[in-house]
Parts: structure tokens; sequence; C-alpha cells
């Protein structure tokens, strides 16, 4: 029988382990026993010889061991990846009542590093995104296919980070049926179309459900800005909401038009729909004059990878928020995003502020904002917690 690959840590690099967080760098790695493939389970020790657990094995990436399992007695086969799927979905059941599109399986913070399972409907999208994740994808699928009502399990594995994995694209039918173009879901009393062959991640923002919502009640009798608007979530729910007026600004053409599917589906007109830039159109709009907004909402796209990267997004962000502060009318409320997990809380809060300054606003948090349940953040793993948001009203 060939030996179990063990990867040992150099002296002093288990504590984070020991604190059960699950990642283990190129850099914390003494030595590799054996030959283990890439995505294969390798046993993982302190230099002293400590058992520490068990973990997927990516030689191309900085994160050379995703940890499975902390316990040295549990073998990671079928079995202990499928009962990790289950229990997942089961810790999302008090959201039926809600929805019937959710995260079902929340990479690390789920214990299952790299995979990614949502719900929609009927259909469940799975995003693999190690080496780790990538070797149990049968597995994975027999799991996911098998839970109740699901007919189908479409695969989205097309994210650039798999590439530093050294893994290359994947998409398409992994079980049961094909998903139809538009899958029709239903969150808080609204309906959304969802296109999850080829829309942004597995097809919708789930993560925002609950901020949604936050906006709907923020909405009545208010004209609202949504920018950065995709598929027009927040659109939909300003208008379900009671707002007077909704303009919906995204560059994305095939997104806008799904945009004004989903108003329609949810009884509100979608003529005001505007395909463009959104820096370049919150500049138009405040050289405008005139042009005001008792409510916006800025969710734009992920703006930093890296922490290389931070700088030039903070420098976006504020750009963005700048110009949102010189569109509010008195007493106008800004819902604004950032999903960039480089760029925490504090330094979002303090790029507002600076935003808020340079526009001569006065301004005041009257909420925070985050991640939807279904998006837990392991008290282990805070890097999950990547989603953050602000309710400012100006003066």
């Amino acid at each position: 029988m060939t030996p179990e690959p063990v990867i040992t840590v150099r002296p002093g690099r288990e504590r984070s382990v020991l604190r059960r967080h699950p990642w283990v760098f190129g850099g914390s790695v003494q030595r590799v026993t054996g030959d283990p493939a890439a995505g294969e389970t390798v046993r993982v020790l302190a230099a002293d010889g400590r058992p520490l657990g068990r973990g997927a094995y990516s030689p191309q990436s900085q994160l050379v061991v995703r940890m499975w399992t902390f316990d040295d007695d549990v073998v990671v086969d079928d079995a202990f990846v499928a009962a990790r799927i289950v229990a997942s979905a089961e810790r999302r059941r008090d959201l039926a009542a809600r929805t019937d599109a959710a995260r079902v399986v929340f990479a690390e913070s789920d214990g299952m590093p790299g995979v990614i399972v949502d719900r929609y409907g009927d259909w469940a999208v799975v995003e693999l995104t190690s080496a780790g994740a990538d070797r149990w994808r049968e597995t994975i699928a027999d799991a996911v296919v098998a839970l109740p009502g699901v007919r189908g399990v479409y695969e989205r594995s097309d994210v650039a980070m798999r590439e530093r994995e050294g893994l290359t694209a994947r998409t398409g039918v992994l079980r049961g049926d094909e998903p139809p173009e538009r899958i029709e879901i239903h969150e808080d009393g609204r309906v959304h179309l969802v296109d999850v062959r080829a829309g942004h991640k597995t097809g919708f923002y789930l993560d925002q459900r609950d901020n949604r919502s936050t906006v709907a009640s923020l909405a009545r009798d208010r004209r609202v800005l949504d920018v950065f608007a995709y598929t027009g979530g927040f659109s939909v729910a300003a208008h379900v909401g009671g707002a007077s007026s909704v303009t919906t600004v995204d560059s994305s053409g095939p997104a806008l038009t799904l945009a004004a599917e989903n108003l329609r589906r949810n009884g509100a007109p979608a003529d005001g729909l505007v395909e463009a830039d959104a820096f370049s159109e919150l500049r138009r709009l405040r050289a405008a004059h005139g042009e005001r907004f008792d409510l916006i909402v800025l969710d734009p796209p992920k703006l930093a990878n890296n922490a290389a990267q931070v700088d030039k997004a903070t420098r976006a962000y504020k750009d963005a928020n700048l110009q949102a502060f010189g569109l509010l009318a008195p007493g106008g409320m800004l819902v604004t995003f950032s999903c960039s997990g480089a760029i925490d809380e504090a330094l979002f809060q303090k790029v507002v502020f600076g935003a808020a300054l340079d526009a001569k606003r006065d301004a005041w948090i009257i909420g925070k904002l985050t991640q939807a349940s279904d998006h837990p953040v392991a008290l282990t793993f805070p890097e999950a917690a990547y989603l953050k948001g602000l309710v400012v009203r100006v003066a």
C-alpha cells in the first residue's frame, strides 16, 4: 500500500492550523513527503510530528494546502464530502420560507474549501475553484443532485482563480436536466429571472438578498438611482417598495434586457434603463445640474482582487461615491457597497468619508450592511467576510 503523502509545516507555522484556519501557504511548508498529485488529500503535520489534520494539496497555488479536517482520525472520502454538503444544505433550511434561491455551500465557511453551490429553484449551480474541490467533482455532483427537489446540476467553474490552481475553465451540465435559459426565483415577495449559464458569478447576487429588502424599505416615494445595477435586483426592490421613480444604470446591454424583464415581472415600468459606463454616467448626471435623487444605490463589481490593487480600487470607490454625494437631494440617502475582500470595513468607511468631505456634504452613517446569512463567516475564517455596505444620510 502506498504511504499517505505528508506535508510538514515549519516550526511555529502550525499555530494558525491549530486555531483551525484552513489555509497553509507555500512559505509555511518545511517538506513534502511522497509525491502527491494536485488535489490529492495529504496528511498535515507540525515540525515536531504532531498531527494537524488533512487537506487538499495544490502545488501550483500560493495556498499549498486547504484543510478538509483538523481531526487526524477522519478519513476524507466520498462519504465525508457528501455529508458536508448535506449538513451545509440543512443549515439553510430556514430560508425556504423567504426564498427558493440560496447559497447551499460557501466554501471554507462550510468546511468545503473551493466549493460553491448555489440553488435556483429546481437547479443547482456548482463552482469549483481549487484543485482539491476539482478532484471531488463527481462526488460533489452526486451529492448535490441528491438534495431534495434538485432536477439538475450545472457547473460554472469559469473563474480566473482556477488558473492559479493550474485548472482550466469548465462549464456545462453535471447531472440531471439542463437548466432553462431563464430560471424564475422568488425572494421576499419579489420575482427575478436568472441566467445561470452566462450570468455573472453563478447568475445572481444572492449575497445581497437582505440588502435588497433594506432598499425596498427605504424607497417609498423616493426618486431612486441604481448604479452598477446588473439585472436590476435593487431596482426591482425599490419599485416594489413604492419608489416614485427608478433609474437603472449598467454597462451591459444583456444585463439590462434581463433587468427590464425583471421589472415587468414585478409590475413595474421598464422605462428608466440606461446603458452606460457607471462612472461616466454619474459624472454626466452631476454635470446636468438639477438631476437629483432621494436614494442612490452603488453596488460596483469587485475592484480589488488582492492587496496590490487596493490603491487603484479605493480611488475608483471614492470617485463613484463622490459623484453620488453630489447627486443626492437634501436629506437623501446613499446605500453604498464594496465586495472587495482586500478592502476591509474600516478602509471602506474611510473612503466614503473622503468622498463626502470632497463633495462638501455633511453625512451620517445610519446603517451597516453585510452579506446574507447563507454566506456565513466562520469565526476561524474571517476572510469570508467580504461584502460591506453603508447606509448614509446627507444633511
